[in-house]
């Protein structure tokens, strides 16, 4: 049998020209992707931002911050969006804990139906699973503010609510030390054994003990002791019907705030509205507080 010759598998100059780019091209390309490959896979976080600036440096900021402020500055209040974005959403933007959820017509009828007044002493004092001013401290958000965000979510869920009036510059300071700063205005005797007095009297008085209801005899005891905290504290204000409150025996004055309850009277005392604080910036008993609104409230009858 006779062997075939060998031929040689580039015959013509085209298949020489295109064995020797090929050679050259493939290894190329393979290179690359290799060189793609390996980049994609050893890149932390490919196609995200986490190792820009910005995210940077957020994970490396020291965990403790530190804020001075002027206390003498004029204080800039949030509004009420940025309270609820800060502290409220926490429940009210899924309804956790069985918060009315934002925006939820439904869940915000029966509270919205309750008035605003009692929607707000409640965000402050706190009701079930919600802490007192949604677990924050005055020194953080005052009343003012809470009262915004109170507005912000019931007009989100169908109210339409006005914005609590916004205090005066250093009215919060001022009503805080009412009782300090009465004798200096001229409101409150100075005549030290009259105080003397007054204490003695609202130290009489059971700190148990409740007040009796509008219309109700109050006894000798208790009409003294809410005159007495009448004398010490509430007449900084109310004895000129300063910053809006009802002045001392005006009948005109007192008329829209006893169509409410007396309970609901008592409970703007002892929390505070506007722009006065709870208790009128006083440590006084609850007792003693109600006592003081029946001293006011009989007097202006």
């Amino acid at each position: 049998m006779s062997e075939a010759p060998h031929g040689a598998p580039i015959k013509t100059p085209g298949q020489l020209i295109a064995a020797v780019i090929a050679g050259f091209a493939v290894p190329i390309v393979i290179i690359i992707l290799l060189a793609y490959y390996v980049d994609n896979t050893t890149r932390t976080g490919a196609g995200t931002d986490e190792l820009s600036v910005q995210q940077v440096t957020s994970r490396i900021a020291p965990i403790a911050q530190v804020s001075v402020r002027d206390a003498n500055a004029p204080r800039v209040y949030k509004t009420g969006e940025q309270v609820y974005q800060a502290v409220c959403s926490a429940c009210h933007a899924s309804g956790a804990a069985g918060a009315p959820k934002f925006g939820n017509s439904g869940d915000w009828a029966p509270r919205i139906a309750q008035g605003y007044d009692t929607l707000w002493h409640t965000a402050l004092a706190g009701k079930g699973a919600m802490p007192a001013r949604g677990g924050t401290n005055p020194d953080d958000y005052s009343d003012y503010e809470i009262g915004l965000a109170v507005a912000y979510m019931a007009n989100h869920g169908g109210a339409n609510f006005q914005d609590p009036p916004k205090p005066a510059p250093g009215a919060a300071n001022a009503a805080s030390g009412a009782a300090a700063a009465a004798p200096a205005s001229g409101v409150m005797d100075a005549n030290a054994a009259q105080a003397s007095a007054a204490a003695a009297a609202i130290a009489a008085i059971p700190q148990t003990g409740s007040a009796p209801a509008g219309g109700a005899t109050q006894s000798a005891d208790a009409s003294q002791a809410g005159k007495a905290l009448y004398t010490q504290v509430c007449q900084a204000c109310h004895a000129a019907g300063v910053l809006g409150a009802p002045k001392f025996g005006n009948k005109a004055d007192w008329a829209p705030r006893l169509k409410d309850p007396i309970d609901t009277v008592y409970n703007y005392a002892l929390h505070g509205k506007g722009q006065m604080p709870p208790k009128g910036g006083s440590n006084a008993s609850d007792a003693d507080v109600k006592a003081a609104v029946d001293y006011m409230v009989s007097a202006a009858k």
